[in-house]
């Protein structure tokens, strides 16, 4: 059983940065895929970014290709989003999730159904 535990998200300003992080124990890190879902109020979750097993296989969605990166240190167990250039719609809660042990090395996971384990979620708002 994998449990993940997201930093604290914030307040940003349109156009800062803000940097999560999302700590995993209670399995083997590098057998998972990772990836960063978020939820605004109202709205089903969707998906923002996903990394492979094997770092330097990655996914965007369209509404943060160039200002997002995810990225992940499996020495630390740790997954990050790097979040630039902000804007009042990335306003929402961001989660992080873990696949099922073992995919593909290579495998970027896109699709809600594909994540197994999913931290408690961290509030990210974006002011105008």
């Amino acid at each position: 059983q994998v449990q993940l535990v997201e930093s604290r998200g914030g307040l940003v300003q349109v156009g800062g940065s803000l940097r999560l992080s999302c700590a995993a124990s209670g399995g083997t890190f590098g057998n998972y895929g990772m990836g960063w879902f978020r939820q605004a109020p109202g709205k089903e979750r969707e998906f923002v970014a996903a990394i492979s097993r094997v770092a330097g296989f990655t996914r965007y969605a369209d509404s943060v290709k160039g200002r997002f990166t995810i990225s992940r240190d499996n020495a630390k167990n740790t997954v990050y989003l790097q979040m630039n250039s902000l804007r009042p719609e990335d306003t929402a809660v961001y989660y992080c999730g873990a696949t099922q042990s073992s995919v593909d090395f290579y495998y970027t996971a896109v699709r809600r159904s594909e994540y197994y384990y999913w931290g408690q979620g961290t509030q990210v708002t974006v002011s105008s």
